[in-house]
């Protein structure tokens, strides 16, 4: 849910219309919540929608308490025409209501009743038409080889655009729904049809079933000539008594490929089932690849959306894909506990939906699909929350709402991925059992409902006996920003070698923050011993403490983040962290990417210079496990981009990267193998990449370029032979392909992308123009990224690329500020909190941080959410010139 406000003109004008009609506000005009006086119940919500035009017509009928004498209520509407309200009163009386616009950037709207109402049950009823939204919000418009299809994106805050309403998560009511729709066109939303009637010539109306209690957020429905494909049904368990009946939603023609994802929903729900030991509490499920869309996917109650290359696959898609589509389809479905039958109050608890939803989907990977390492991808994604957390404007898990930026800035990596980790961390410490049983409780008391945090820690002490001490320091993870650092130093004492600790928060060199800070940290750390090693755990909730580490030798080696399970950054002495690299085949793989991340924060600490941290990263790249053999890649990516200045300096990494990665891409090969590992697979497409554009390995480029140009042969018909390359490969060999032929390569790739509808090879084009070099040909590429060939939701993808020098970074300022209104016009899928990273992310100066403060901060009340993406792409850019300025490139030939 990454989006644009509307344009500024359009903005400018809404503001000023708004203001020519609206009468003097009230007083109580709300701020940021609406008030609790006037209460929904339920919603009847009629729409009449036919794809092919530009609008749609509606009425939405509300029934409300009021529990106050008012005038007026307050609600939500955007870009809506109302052309009549009825208000109804208790005893059955009309009004003639008006809707005023009062904050038509917010969407804030009230509705004059014709007269002081006492308190009591009315009625609402608003007629309006609205356009069919063109930036992938609200109700939508997209297109499939020509056929146009209207669909539905709410959350965070764009119900607004579809349907006048309470739109914010705590007012959960039951919905009705009616389809007025073309008769040939096909109609799905949250619930099964229960009516089909004509409507008039050419037309008829839908009806579905009434919903659970729900937020206006999670309301969905889709038409269009849609491929409706029956699943196995999902077997009764002893959580629910009836089959649950499992379908396919795809664009015509599309229908066959979700065959895969299909199979394999009914065990991801019984697991989630089994975990939370309750049914699946919707009448139906449909799985929906949207044509075009502006998130990765979207936990509609029985209508869950997803971008399209997600579900549809085939027996030669990408090991990405197919890993993908398994991991968002269980990430999206445990949403149907934690998100949709329990929903937050309000958005500061956002982590309640999302970090439960991404922990969980850990947790049915991890059983259904060992071989994917979910473990390993909490642990790097712990990592790379911690990254972002390390910054001063970081937010926290759950951060204060003051507008609707704080809403759409929200979806994040604190959100997901920090709080799965924080989860995972408590859940170590109480135990599994424990844990699960606090979810079951929690998702019992509030069934249907909202929470907030205090219901969750709460519930999860009371399963496992603990007090204020517990939730104190669980709260102390969820109300405060930043990364605990947690400095060890080994003693011998009476005889007993004794582990210190001392903890404050990580900063990077050159961060202007307070690094004393205190959280609970359940500190667990792993031990040599004379048989082998040790587990011992402490919750450090003070600036210092100590534990002792039992049968440890005096000359024992200290894992500080045993299992890899909290989320912390660890310091050890230099000679600690040697004795600890000559250690690494007796750690888990989880902790070798502990180690891994401790070296780079020590590197970005100051702790360690660019030879130090290359000589101790090197062990893991022995790995045969993936995730460990890569994640040096990040940190000497950083040394060869911003830190080598001389040839020689550079060569020297080249040559470091080769060692290590060259044998391993030559044994795996450039084309997937009969029944390889898909983490083969995966691991091919890394190296190839990484070997080819990032350090431009002769031999690398050659293979791949033969596949490029094989995969831009024309065939018979006309078409490239996309399918020449290897699934995995077909991106960066389109990209090797582009960089040696440029303009030609462009050309034919440019040509092809309107008339190729498969999202994988979509995507792969995307990827391959995103390689361009720069110059003539990367302008044309960024200028064709706003085009009507690229889909709103794929831009993105072109304007990526580019990033990993100054005249890339560069040119791409450049160009973004001379297009910035087109794109602010034509886009909602980027939030206005990643616009300033999308224009001038990758900097490491301080000019590149100055220039982007100097064009955002005039336009900072135009662009919802930019404030805070601004603060954090200029810290991380200071950030980034402060650590270039701090190391020596001299070390790196030491």
């Amino acid at each position: 849910m990454r989006r644009f406000v509307r344009p500024l003109v359009l903005t400018a004008l809404a503001a000023c219309c708004g203001a020519a009609f609206a009468a003097a506000a009230p007083s109580d005009q709300p701020q940021g919540k609406l008030p609790r006086w006037a209460m929904p119940e339920s919603y009847q919500l009629d729409f009449k929608v036919d794809p092919k035009q530009q609008d749609f017509t509606g009425t939405t009928t509300i029934k409300l308490k009021l529990t106050q004498a008012s005038d007026h209520i307050w609600l939500h509407g955007r870009e809506l025409k109302v052309s009549k309200v009825t208000v109804t009163d208790a005893a059955g009386k009309t009004h003639a209501g008006k809707y005023v616009e009062v904050a038509p950037k917010e969407g804030v709207v009230r509705i004059d009743l014709g007269g002081k109402l006492a308190p009591q049950e009315l009625t609402l009823a608003i007629d309006y038409s609205a356009p069919l939204n063109q930036q992938l919000q609200g109700l939508y418009k997209v297109s499939h080889e020509g056929q146009p299809y209207a669909m539905t994106q709410m959350e965070p805050i764009s119900a607004r655009f579809a349907f006048p309403g309470f739109d914010e998560p705590s007012f959960k009511t039951p919905f009705d729904l009616r389809l007025t729709i073309p008769s040939d066109e096909v109609g799905i939303a949250n619930t099964k049809q229960v009516k089909e009637d004509a409507a008039g010539q050419g037309w008829k109306t839908l009806t579905f079933a009434r919903t659970q209690p729900l937020p206006t957020y999670l309301v969905a429905f889709g038409v269009g000539p849609w491929d409706v494909v029956n699943g196995p049904s999902i077997s009764p368990t002893e959580y629910r008594t009836q089959a649950t009946d499992l379908r396919g939603i795809a664009a015509k023609g599309e229908g066959h490929r979700m065959e895969h994802v299909l199979s394999e929903t009914p065990t991801i729900i019984h697991t989630l089932e089994n975990y939370y030991g309750f049914g699946y509490p919707f009448d139906k499920l449909d799985l929906l690849a949207a044509p075009d869309f502006s998130a990765g996917a979207m936990e509609n109650p029985g209508l869950v959306t997803f971008r399209d290359w997600l579900l549809l696959l085939d027996k030669d898609s990408a090991a990405s894909y197919v890993r993908g589509s398994f991991n968002v389809t269980a990430h999206e479905l445990a949403h149907q506990w934690t998100g949709d039958t329990v929903t937050m109050g309000w958005w500061d608890d956002l982590w309640l939906n999302e970090a439960f939803a991404t922990w969980m989907q850990q947790k049915v990977t991890e059983k259904v699909h060992p071989e994917y390492r979910a473990d390993l991808d909490r642990v790097r994604g712990a990592q790379g929350a911690m990254n972002n957390d390390s910054l001063v404007s970081a937010r926290k898990i759950r951060q204060e709402i003051t507008g609707n930026g704080d809403i759409e800035t929200a979806f994040d990596g604190i959100t997901y991925q920090k709080g799965a980790s924080v989860l995972g961390m408590f859940e170590g410490y109480v135990g599994e059992a424990t844990f699960q049983k606090g979810m079951r409780a929690y998702i019992q008391d509030h069934k249907f409902g909202n929470a907030t945090a205090n219901d969750l820690v709460a519930s999860i002490a009371k399963a496992a006996g603990k007090g204020d001490d517990f939730q104190h320091a669980f709260k102390s993870f969820l109300n405060q920003s930043g990364v605990p650092y947690v400095q060890t130093k080994l003693s011998q004492e009476g005889g007993k070698t004794v582990l210190h600790l001392s903890q404050s928060r990580y900063l990077p060199t050159g961060s202007t923050g307070d690094s004393k800070r205190v959280w609970g940290v359940p500190v667990c750390v792993r031990y040599g011993t004379a048989d082998g090693n040790k587990v011992s755990c402490e919750l450090l909730d003070k600036a210092d403490g100590s534990m002792v580490l039992e049968g440890a030798s005096p000359s024992t080696w200290v894992m500080p983040n045993a299992n890899a399970s909290g989320y912390y950054r660890f310091s050890v002495s230099r000679a600690d962290l040697d004795t600890l690299g000559k250690q690494i085949s007796k750690l888990s793989d989880a902790e070798q990417l502990a180690y891994g991340d401790g070296v780079n924060a020590g590197f970005n600490h100051g702790e360690l210079n660019a030879a130090e941290a290359l000589i101790a990263l090197k062990p893991l790249t022995g790995s045969k496990i993936r995730e460990v053999a890569t994640m040096p890649l990040r940190q000497v990516d950083w040394i060869y981009e911003n830190l080598a200045t001389t040839d020689a300096q550079r060569a020297r990494v080249v040559q470091w990267v080769k060692d290590a990665y060259l044998p391993q891409l030559q044994q795996l090969g450039y084309r997937r193998k009969a029944g390889e590992a898909d983490g083969d697979s995966l691991m091919r497409s890394i190296l190839a990449e990484s070997l080819a554009v990032d350090y431009n390995l002769p031999e690398v480029r050659a293979e791949l370029l033969k596949q490029g140009d094989a995969a831009l042969k024309p065939k018979a018909d006309g078409r490239l032979d996309l399918a020449a390359a290897d699934s995995d490969l077909l991106g960066v060999a389109l990209g090797v392909a582009v960089q040696e032929h440029g303009k030609s390569a462009v050309d034919v790739l440019i040509a092809e992308l309107p008339k190729t509808s498969d999202p994988a090879q979509r995507n792969a084009i995307l990827s391959g123009l995103s390689a361009v070099k720069e110059g003539a040909d990367a302008g044309r590429v960024r200028d064709y990224a706003l085009s009507k060939d690229v889909k709103v939701g794929e831009m993105a993808a072109l304007l990526r690329g580019g990033r990993n020098t100054q005249a890339g970074r560069d040119a791409m300022w450049q160009w973004s500020v001379t297009n910035y209104s087109k794109i602010v016009e034509r886009t909602g899928s980027f939030a206005g909190g990643r616009l300033p990273s999308m224009m001038g992310g990758g900097g490491c100066s301080k000019a590149e941080a100055d220039r982007l403060e100097a064009f955002f901060r005039p336009r900072l009340k135009d662009v919802t959410g930019a404030e805070r993406g601004l603060a954090q792409t200029s810290e991380a850019t200071l950030l980034c010139a402060a650590v270039k300025a701090k190391q020596d490139p001299a070390a790196i030939l030491r």
